[in-house]
């Protein structure tokens, strides 16, 4: 459970460094969000599947760990 959330706090602090950035300069809060996850908008069906093939596997592995 320490590692999802010690993982969470990271991705939350890195993308609000990220939209600060964005936001510093120029851009307005709506682009800049688009700026964040827009490289999951860009990925093929292959690397998809394989994106959520191992985050299936990560939360099997948690579960199993339970």
């Amino acid at each position: 459970m320490k590692i999802i959330g010690i993982s969470l706090l990271m991705m939350g602090c890195l993308m609000g460094f990220s939209l600060g950035i964005d936001i510093v300069q120029g851009f307005d809060v709506s682009q800049a969000l688009y700026n964040a996850v827009s490289p999951f908008r860009v990925m093929e069906v292959a690397e998809l599947f394989v994106l959520f093939f191992f985050f299936f596997f990560f939360l099997l592995n948690l579960y199993i760990f339970l």
